[in-house]
């Protein structure tokens, strides 16, 4: 079998195993010998910061909870391998087909829980400076204008001064959504 038929598929545990099943197939892994068919087990968590009685503190929170990631080459000895480990309840597919995750899907999971680098957005030039008139052509602001006070070109914006119920206000917007007058 080739590299290209490592894909990833998407098995189903039982509630608040998923940390257990990942253990349980990492060991089946090694003493099986199914290095060379069964590459990752991955359980997607992201850190939030939650704030209770004014203290804040930091929690894993399991992207998909019951759910499970394993890339793998799949073939019915690697099938056996997975399905059968303690905490798993089923792959996810249609019948008894387990289908691959899309990899776009997957890159975003992988770029969501620090694994990999998103893409770097594409440079923003901006063509005004400091004081010049602008106006919005688009979004919620479409209308207002006024001198430019700030541009942050790292982020594509520019801040610019305009009259908002009377009162003078500064506006972030992105660059795209004005117009120099």
């Amino acid at each position: 079998m080739t590299d290209k038929n490592r894909q990833w598929y998407t098995v189903q545990t039982y509630s608040g195993y998923e940390n257990k099943v990942k253990a349980n197939l990492d060991q089946r892994i090694a003493s099986m010998g199914m290095e060379n068919k069964i590459f990752r087990v991955l359980v997607p968590t992201e850190e939030r910061i939650i704030v209770k009685d004014g203290k804040s503190r930091k929690v894993s929170h399991k992207l998909f909870p019951s759910y499970v990631l394993v890339e793998m080459i799949m073939d019915d000895q690697s099938w056996y391998v997975v399905r059968h480990t303690p905490g798993v309840t089923n792959f996810v597919g249609v019948g008894n087909r387990p289908l691959p995750v899309a990899p776009n899907e997957i890159e975003e999971i992988l770029i969501k829980i620090g694994e990999k680098e998103a893409p770097a957005a594409p440079k923003v030039e901006i063509t005004c400076e400091v004081g010049d008139h602008v106006r919005v052509v688009s979004g919620a602001f479409a209308g207002s204008e006024g001198p430019v006070t700030e541009i942050i070109p790292a982020r594509g914006k520019v801040k610019f001064s305009a009259s908002i119920f009377g009162h003078e206000t500064e506006i972030e917007v992105d660059f795209a959504e004005l117009e120099k007058l």
